[in-house]
């Protein structure tokens, strides 16, 4: 049985798929029901994806992560239909397990077009970061669903295990600032400059 559409293609996102992937974030967020909590814009993505790029992206078409200084710390992945116009997208970033001792990806957002849904384009988006992971010794890729996405099923079928030991925790708005301020009042260490942690020995 032939798929409704071409098999996408999967590259990595360049500046000129900002827009796209833009757009393509806060579809998301409408579907989640969290429309008015999305705020992204094309300059905020950009500066994430593309830190050095001459006029934020307007003149230069390199891939993200393609090793310019600073280095971004957000990546992308963008499914491409034949026209090379993204119909799908994974913004990633790296974390580490300090008991594996080694970096992971951890996937902020993953989302197909529903025109392009169908055509294995969450598949191949997933399976380009796994292969990653292989390829540079990363033993983790995760991310968080919200709980009524009928997703499941689909991360499900491909092995994912839902994590139920650990609850995440969020610190966001009045709450995060509270606890920045209180960071103006811990006294510094006098060996600070030296970058040294205090370790249990030391005297409180």
């Amino acid at each position: 049985m032939s798929l409704p559409h071409p098999v996408p293609t999967i590259r990595p996102a360049r500046p000129r798929d900002v827009p796209a992937v833009v757009a393509m974030v806060h579809e998301l967020a409408d579907y989640e029901r969290a429309a008015d909590q999305c705020h992204l814009t094309e300059e905020q993505l950009t500066a994430a994806l593309f830190p050095t790029a001459p006029g934020r992206g307007a003149a230069s078409d390199a891939p993200s992560g393609s090793g310019r200084s600073p280095a971004p710390a957000l990546f992308g992945h963008v499914a491409v239909d034949a026209d090379d116009e993204p119909v799908g997208f994974a913004l990633w970033f790296l974390n580490f397990s300090t008991w594996a001792g080694v970096h992971g990806i951890y996937l902020e957002d993953l989302y197909v077009r529903p025109a392009a849904r169908g055509t294995g384009a969450g598949r191949l988006l997933l399976a380009a970061l796994a292969s990653i992971c292989v390829e540079r010794g990363y033993q983790r890729l995760e991310w968080w669903m919200i709980n009524w996405n009928p997703a499941a099923r689909f991360y499900a079928a491909i092995g994912a295990v839902q994590l139920e030991e650990w609850v995440p925790y969020r610190l966001s708005g009045p709450a995060l600032r509270g606890l920045a301020e209180h960071a103006a009042t811990v006294p510094v260490p006098a060996d600070a400059a030296t970058g040294r942690v205090p370790d249990r020995g030391d005297e409180a």
